[in-house]
């Protein structure tokens, strides 16, 4: 019995993480957007309603450490406002989704999953984000890039 408890809990540990990402919009060659006035200079919307709102599309913003990620995201967000020009606020509320990733030394990240509301409306939504792999970083599809 003790054997097959063992047995269970080695196989529960090494079934957390995927052996294959299902992300679906990593791009190496992406160039990382540049940054003025604490916030990135977006220059394009996103052409699929999944950008950022599915886990297999998150934004992918890196290659960054745990400890940039705070800084990366609200660069993305300052650059961001409603389509009615509403400020963005937003705050991390999760992780979720590991994945493989050869960019940290543990051989794994996750998503970060912040949720965001624009300044005196009651719209909220969630957007998925990845510190561990690159991506073209653009508008997702409801806010426009701040002027």
């Amino acid at each position: 019995m003790k054997f097959y408890s063992l047995l269970l809990i080695a196989l529960l540990s090494v079934s957390c993480i995927s052996t294959k990402s299902t992300i679906q919009n990593i791009d190496n060659t992406a160039v990382h957007p540049k940054i003025n006035e604490d916030k990135f200079q977006l220059t394009e919307y996103a052409t699929s309603n999944k950008y950022g709102f599915d886990a297999d599309y998150p934004v992918n913003i890196g290659i960054f450490n745990e400890n940039q990620e705070k800084k990366q995201i609200a660069y993305f967000f300052n650059a961001l406002e409603s389509e009615k020009g509403e400020r963005v606020l937003f705050e991390k509320i999760d992780t979720c989704c590991p994945f493989p990733t050869k960019s940290n030394t543990m051989g794994a990240g996750t998503l970060s999953i912040y949720e965001y509301n624009f300044e005196g409306t009651s719209t909220k939504g969630k957007l998925y984000f990845n510190i561990h792999e690159k991506g073209k970083v653009v508008c997702p599809n409801g806010f426009a890039i701040k002027k």
